[in-house]
């Protein structure tokens, strides 16, 4: 049946195909498994470093925000309106501290190199808006006369004694509605 004179190899063409197809599952899979991921990555680690960035800024907008007003605000739009038009914050951005010999901003500029209000609106990452909260106290006092009988009971309403900065990607938060110990403090310091 089968002769000895046979030769029972297969053409170049055929060899040359399937090297050719080794050599493209080869790339790909580096690709995938190499390339692909570091990529990934990198782009993880800027939308962290960029978020916390927008985040301190938003911190040091409200710090700025409370020493003017004597209270924090809620408002995403209003404290970047309080940042771009204030002649407050324009004063504190101008100013040069006389002991260290450098600027007193306290802005840090992001990851482009300069100071943008317009970028604190969102989070880099999925372009969602800040969560901004801020507390709302109601203090009560009641007034009594000698013979114990009350008089009145005075209440009054606190607002905006902290504040609450939370990014919709879960890259941190800064402040506490509840602890005081927390307030201006950045989750991931």
């Amino acid at each position: 049946m089968f002769s000895k004179n046979s030769k029972n190899e297969d053409p170049w063409y055929i060899h040359a195909g399937l090297y050719f197809i080794v050599a493209i599952l080869t790339f790909l899979l580096i690709k995938v498994a190499v390339i692909d991921p570091s990529a990934e990555v990198e782009a993880e680690k800027y939308y962290k470093v960029e978020t916390r960035l927008r985040m301190a800024n938003l911190k040091e907008a409200q710090i700025l925000f409370q020493k003017k007003n004597g209270a924090f605000t809620a408002s995403l739009d209003k404290l970047i309106d309080f940042i771009k038009n204030d002649r407050f914050v324009d004063s504190v951005v101008n100013a040069f501290d006389s002991l260290t010999m450098k600027p007193a901003n306290p802005f840090k500029n992001l990851s482009e190199g300069t100071f943008t209000p317009d970028s604190l609106f969102l989070s880099p990452k999925t372009y969602q808006r800040f969560v901004m909260n801020i507390d709302t106290s109601i203090i009560s006092d009641t007034v009594v006369n000698p013979a114990g009988k009350v008089l009145r009971v005075d209440t009054k309403t606190v607002i905006g004694t902290k504040y609450y900065i939370e990014d919709p990607n879960g890259y941190g938060t800064i402040g506490s509605i509840d602890n005081d110990a927390l307030k201006n403090t950045a989750s991931w310091e």
